[in-house]
């Protein structure tokens, strides 16, 4: 189960702009205080720091890549997804009579459903769309079913076969939604992040160089974890995933099928 915090970015941007901020101040204004960093030490400490800082980036960027790479996978599925809907909707015509029409109109509804599975941002509309989805489901294949049995030739066997890839990616769609950053990864990062900020505050001396310090570096990687965590989470963020090539689908169909 994703916690709450990264299923929803704007939640982590307020909770990272407080806690690394704060993180760098306790560096530079408690343990530069009680543990002043001797200058002939200075030079390790940047070694070990500059480490740091570096381990950090590569996380971050290796994260953002993960990201990234799932976004587009629930980008291609739901082109295939449409695909899939459209193909099958051409087959139909090939059960002829009553169950041509009848499986042409529960696929103008499927493709209904699939669409707002896209758009809905609640769980009880997700719930409800998906046992929607799952009655659609039985329906339609329960009416090719029927007429490769009456008709087990190799014309009902292409119009199976549609049928199969529909319901297929559909479920290949709801595995992708589901695959995110796992939750260890998030943690790791964010405590990579908190200590980077610390050493950061310790290791700045000066007035101007303080300010400077406890600003730019929780700023930038506050900003970096939102957008990986905005991309990562497919409802809650501002980058998600339009059902356009279900849309233009939806659009190329006739009325009354």
């Amino acid at each position: 189960m994703t916690p709450l915090i990264l299923q929803r970015p704007a939640l982590l941007l307020i909770v990272l702009i407080v806690v690394l901020p704060l993180a760098a101040w306790l560096g530079t204004s408690v343990l530069h205080r009680y543990f002043p960093l001797a200058e002939e030490a200075r030079e390790n400490y940047k070694i070990v720091q500059g480490a740091t800082l570096t381990l950090l980036a590569l996380l971050i960027g290796f994260t953002l890549s993960m990201a990234v790479s799932r976004y587009d996978q629930r980008k291609n599925l739901e082109e295939e997804e449409a695909n899939a809907i459209g193909t099958e909707y051409l087959r139909a015509e090939l059960l002829g009579g009553e169950a041509a029409a009848q499986t042409k109109a529960l696929l103008a509804r499927y493709l209904q459903a699939r669409i707002q599975f896209y758009v809905v941002h609640d769980a009880a509309g997700l719930d409800e769309i998906n046992r929607n989805t799952t009655e659609l489901q039985a329906q339609l294949w329960a009416n090719v079913r029927d007429a490769a049995k009456a008709q087990p030739n190799p014309v009902m066997a292409l119009v199976l076969a549609g049928m199969n890839d529909v319901i297929n990616s559909q479920g290949y769609t709801q595995a992708a939604w589901i695959n995110r950053i796992p939750v260890a990864a998030w943690a790791l990062m964010i405590l990579i992040a908190v200590f980077s900020n610390l050493m950061q505050g310790y290791g700045a001396h000066g007035q101007v160089g303080r300010r400077v310090l406890l600003l730019v570096l929780p700023i930038t990687v506050t900003l970096s974890l939102t957008l990986i965590a905005d991309i990562d989470s497919p409802r809650g963020g501002l980058i998600r995933v339009a059902p356009l090539n279900l849309l233009s689908l939806a659009q190329s169909m006739p009325a009354n099928p």
